[in-house]
């Protein structure tokens, strides 16, 4: 099994989550979360004063899917959360040794 996270602009979500759900993803934990990578943050002008907002609003995705899914599960994620422009964000992709579903202690790919 594998663990996917997917740091991603807000406003693709919900192109993201539909094009998961159509190659059969049934789960996925969102979060929102702050941060930079190259693009370093920007300027804005609020009330005539300007201040550096250092930390981007994201959202982040996790998924728990089989060895099989992973390629397809990172295509969609790609061709449906890309927009060209720098802060487009990233994927992680680790091993997930063990998976339990509490209310019925079903384990590992039957969890999932």
């Amino acid at each position: 099994m594998k663990k996917i996270e997917a740091i991603i602009k807000p406003f693709r979500l919900d192109d993201v989550r539909e094009a998961l759900s159509g190659i059969g993803v049934t789960g996925i934990t969102v979060t929102e979360v702050k941060g930079f990578g190259r693009q370093k943050g920007h300027t804005e002008l609020y009330r005539g004063a300007e201040y550096i907002v250092d930390f981007l609003p994201k959202v982040k995705l996790e998924i728990i899917i089989t060895e099989d899914q992973v390629q397809q599960c990172i295509d969609a994620i790609i061709n449906s959360a890309r927009t060209g422009k720098i802060g487009d964000g990233k994927i992680f992709v680790t091993s997930v040794e063990r998976v339990i579903r509490i209310r019925t202690g079903e384990t590992d790919a039957d969890a999932i």
